[in-house]
């Protein structure tokens, strides 16, 4: 496919553009919304299962230092403490582990929704070409990420620096405190550092994420003529599309043709409408329309009826009516039962009073019941 390189890609992604680029794994992310998501997430974590894991861990410190001097020379022994420690120890951090590794996911999904693509797992060779690899680094996004980066240091490394600050004498107050009471404060600080330096990378990620979300869409940009390409290669050639639907108008002229020798009345203009009402009181509500047309459709209409001997009546404002407000098999409206009724009626008791063909031939009906707003002029 040809494309004009030098047009500016000024048109918006199409979806089929944005699907292909979700199925090679191009979604917008934000590693600042990420990192405050599980440091906020920690902070919490902690406060939630810290003194549980905190105890644990105690309980487990206690356990092992009432080793004996038997199970000390023993190796057998020691092995399997060695292995009970390590089950406790990973029981007492699982609850933490499994909400941070639940917080890694939920960051990704909060901008770029669920997406798995194995496109983005196949190995590039293009991605160890060193060449390539300085272009990214050196190019207008690799120096946005290096401000950046100075940027979200600078802010994390003073509010840090801040909080430490004011809190140096609870830390050092640690070392004199007792055991028991020392593990509590430290857990205590630790939420209150993970909350506080969290809460300095949720102005970082107010930032980043409306600019990942506008740099994504960037990428995704068309040309005009990208976006003409696209939509001959998904709707077809229009030359194609029109030709198909000149099938599709022939096929469905043929099967309204055949439906003409079935129908109980051919109601016509005379020369300009016809309409074909079929009506069968034990399968029907109404009557229905199975086929209609104007000039050439409707002298076909009337040719397929006068060689199957369908009746034909001349009604001109009810072939007009019924022509507009009926769509094909459709039930006629509720305002023509009438005046369709009475054409009904007529054709119903010419059959039983002639049974020759000649009697089908065209008659005319007059003063019918057709309501204003079903009125169309010819």
């Amino acid at each position: 496919m040809a494309e004009d390189t030098g047009q500016e890609r000024t048109e918006e992604a199409t979806p089929r553009r944005k699907q292909q680029a979700r199925e090679k794994g191009q979604v917008p992310t934000s590693r600042e919304l990420n990192t405050m998501i599980m440091m906020m997430v920690s902070a919490g974590a902690i406060a939630m299962v810290g003194p549980g894991v905190v105890q644990g861990i105690k309980e487990l410190t206690v356990w092992n230092l009432k080793v004996t001097r038997e199970q000390i020379f023993d190796v057998n022994a020691m092995h399997l403490l060695l292995e009970d420690s390590l089950i406790q120890a990973v029981l007492s951090l699982s609850p933490f582990f499994l909400i941070m590794v639940l917080a890694a996911f939920v960051g990704p999904f909060l901008i770029g929704g669920v997406n798995f693509s194995m496109q983005a797992l196949l190995f590039k060779w293009d991605k160890l070409d060193p060449i390539k690899g300085l272009g990214r680094v050196f190019a207008v996004k690799g120096v946005v990420e290096l401000l950046k980066a100075l940027v979200k240091f600078i802010i994390i490394g003073s509010v840090a620096v801040v909080f430490l600050y004011h809190q140096f004498d609870s830390y050092l107050g640690l070392g004199s405190e007792a055991v028991n009471s020392a593990l509590p404060h430290a857990v205590e600080l630790l939420i209150w550092a993970f909350i506080i330096i969290a809460s300095s990378l949720v102005l970082i990620a107010l930032v980043d994420v409306p600019f990942q979300i506008w740099d994504y869409k960037k990428q995704l940009k068309m040309t005009f003529q990208e976006v003409k390409d696209e939509n001959k290669d998904t709707e077809g050639n229009p030359e194609v599309r029109s030709r198909t639907r000149r099938v599709q108008r022939e096929i469905a002229q043929r099967r309204m043709m055949a439906e003409v020798p079935e129908a109980d009345v051919i109601i016509t203009n005379p020369e300009h409408y016809s309409v074909a009402l079929k009506y069968d009181p034990k399968k029907m509500h109404a009557p229905i329309v199975v086929a209609k047309g104007v000039d050439i459709i409707a002298m076909q209409i009337r040719t397929v009826a006068n060689e199957n001997n369908v009746p034909l009546l001349e009604a001109p404002p009810l072939a007009r009516s019924l022509y507009h407000t009926t769509d094909l098999n459709a039930e006629i409206p509720a305002g023509l039962y009438l005046a369709v009724a009475q054409v009904l009626a007529f054709v119903f008791n010419l059959r039983k009073k002639n049974a020759s063909t000649s009697s089908y031939s065209n008659h005319k009906m007059k003063d019918l019941d057709i309501p204003e707003d079903l009125q169309f002029d010819s």
